[in-house]
Parts: C-alpha cells; structure tokens; sequence
C-alpha cells in the first residue's frame, strides 16, 4: 500500500493509442491517465495524498497563484533499462530542491518523503507509459506547486496544490545550438529568484529566447544583472566550457538553478581528465578564450536536454563566433555518453544515483 490512494480513470487510454503516442512521442505532447495530486490547507498541513484521472483543475478567479505568482516546479525523467526495469535518476535532489523554491516563495514546504513517494507511485501505476529506452526517450515528470487560495491581498497563500504529472518525451535538443548573447535581458540578480525553479524565470525568459532566434540562434546566454559582464546561464539550462588546459568550467552558484545534471557533469568530470572549476567567468575572457584557444568546448546542460552542445555565439558587438572547429567536442561527446549510459543502465552506477521503481 502506497501513500498516494489510487482512484482509477473511468476512461483509460487504449493500447494501440498510447503505443502511437511512444512510437513519435515529441515533448510534452501526451500525458499519462493519472496524476498526483496532495493539498496543503492552513491548520491542517498536507492532505488527501491521491492518484487519479489526469484531468482540469477548477480554480476561483481570485486564487492566488494567478494573481502573484506563487508557483514552483521540477523536473525529472523515467528511464527504462534494456530487462524492462523502469528507474529514476537522483530523485532526491529534485525533493530537496523543491523544499528551498517553496522557502523562496513562501510557500509551504512539502516534505521530501510525498515528492519521491508521489513520484514513485506515479511512475510504478503507468509504467506502460515508459518508452523503450531508444533515441534517448523517456517518462519526463512535473511535480508542481500552486496557491490556490482566492485572496488578493499581498501576501503568501494558506492554501495550496500539488500536483505531479508525466508525458512520454524524446530528444528535447536534438542538434548543436547557436548562443544569443543577449544585450537586452537578464534571467536573475542577487537577492532574486534565480535559484528557485519557479514558472516565473521562464515567463521573463520568452521575449530573450524570441530575440535569440531572430538572431539565428537556438538558445541565449545570459549575463549578469548588475555588471552585465558575468556568465549565469543558458536559456533553461547551465553553462559549461570545457580548455585546452583541462579544466570544466561552469559559473558558480548563486542566481542561478542548483542544476542536477549540472552537478552530475561536474561529479563525471576527473573520470574525463577534466578538473570540475566553479567561479565567476566573464563575458571577456570566454571571448579571448574562443579567440586564443584556450576554450575549446563549450554546452549547455539540464534534465531536458541532457547536454546540448554549443557550436557558437552571436552578440550585437561581435556578430557570431565558433567554437573549437564548429562541430560537437570530444570531451563534450563523451561526458553526454556517459550519463545517458548511467541513467539508461548500460554503464556501470559507481555513485548511486539510479533508483529501481518497477
């Protein structure tokens, strides 16, 4: 018996529509017959832990979350392994993570044990929703938090919703990206929200990621607020370079996402030749870096995306600048190869991140 009650759909997909939907699964494009839904109410805590059918909210006008903005979420994937077995990757860091957004936000911390149990349990009751573990496919999972408590006065919320649900997804960057070095837009400044992972930071993040492509990129590169001179991150991912000198260097916590996969590479990287270096690195030295020699490869990393290799860069001042030769590096190459051979059981687990659910 789980912590979550199972309330069954009434109106399960069929076989031969859910084996359509895995065969070209896209991102985000089907969903599974069942969420996790728990409420929080003040004086009551956490409540009412349940799977049921996958179906609309009914939110008053007033609710909070529309109004403020009191919304959090994670993100994390399936993998099914070559014998059939389904497992997770690093759960816990998502659980843990969760509980320091909704202290960001003011939101009421849910307990580590009902995220990795809710997402468990979700998992295990549509596990035949789990592609085959081709082409980098995967179960992806949104665990999420909203205040639903109508109330408009400036303030947190007493009420609250949380929910997990989960689509079948493929290949999120399926090709090397081009980075936009925004002039315009900053993600985060200190003090901010840039370490949370609320749905805010992805609102703001539209109109940069729009300009990006105007300019013939996939992606930007966001500098710092206040100097406008510092590396943060990626578009929805973190940022890493690789030297000729050996060394993986990734911009240093702070304002930006305590990424999972980014500490998953920085773990891999002695295991590469590389030394893991987190610091502040400016705009200035990853250009005469690129110019020099000294930085050789450069991606962008995150649970969606895996790692997505960065083959250039576009910024108003310098117009586009390439990479090493322009292709995919070899340091990139491997690390990418090596955490997808963890996370889909076809390496060895030396750190004990795989968790078996079925």
């Amino acid at each position: 018996m789980g912590l979550f009650q199972l309330q069954r759909s009434q109106h399960p997909t069929s076989d031969d529509t859910r084996n359509a939907a895995l065969a070209a699964p896209g991102f985000g494009r089907y969903y599974t017959d069942h969420m996790a839904v728990m409420n929080y109410t003040e004086g009551q805590g956490w409540h009412d832990p349940r799977l049921i059918a996958t179906e609309a909210f009914s939110l008053h006008p007033a609710a909070a979350v529309l109004h403020y903005g009191q919304e959090i979420f994670e993100g994390l994937k399936a993998y099914r392994h070559s014998d059939d077995s389904i497992w997770l990757f690093r759960p816990e860091r998502n659980a843990h993570r969760f509980v320091g957004s909704a202290d960001r936000l003011q939101m009421a911390p849910l307990p580590p044990e009902y995220f990795l149990a809710s997402v468990r349990e979700l998992v295990e009751l549509e596990q035949d929703w789990v592609p085959e573990g081709v082409n980098e496919q995967s179960l992806y999972i949104r665990p999420y938090m909203i205040a639903d408590e109508p109330y408009l006065g400036v303030r947190e919320a007493h009420n609250y919703i949380y929910a997990v649900i989960a689509t079948p997804a493929g290949a999120y960057y399926p090709e090397p990206v081009k980075l936009w070095v925004t002039p315009n837009f900053t993600r985060a400044a200190p003090g901010g929200t840039g370490a949370a992972k609320c749905g805010g930071n992805y609102a703001a993040s539209l109109a940069a990621a729009n300009e990006a492509l105007e300019h013939g990129c996939g992606q930007v590169l966001y500098l710092d607020g206040a100097e406008h001179k510092w590396l943060e991150e990626c578009g929805t991912m973190n940022f890493m370079v690789v030297t000729a000198d050996g060394e993986l260097l990734t911009p240093a916590l702070g304002s930006i996402l305590d990424g999972v996969t980014r500490n998953s590479i920085l773990t891999l990287a002695p295991e590469h030749g590389l030394t893991p270096v987190e610091r502040a690195i400016s705009i200035d030295e990853l250009r005469d870096g690129l110019d020099s020699g000294r930085i050789v490869e450069a991606f962008a990393c995150g649970t969606a995306a895996v790692i997505t290799p960065i083959i250039g860069f576009n910024a108003p001042e310098r117009g586009e600048e390439v990479v090493g030769d322009g292709t995919p590096g070899e340091k990139t190459r491997a690390l990418r190869a090596h955490l997808l051979d963890i996370q889909y059981g076809r390496a060895e687990d030396r750190h004990g991140w795989m968790q078996r659910v079925v």
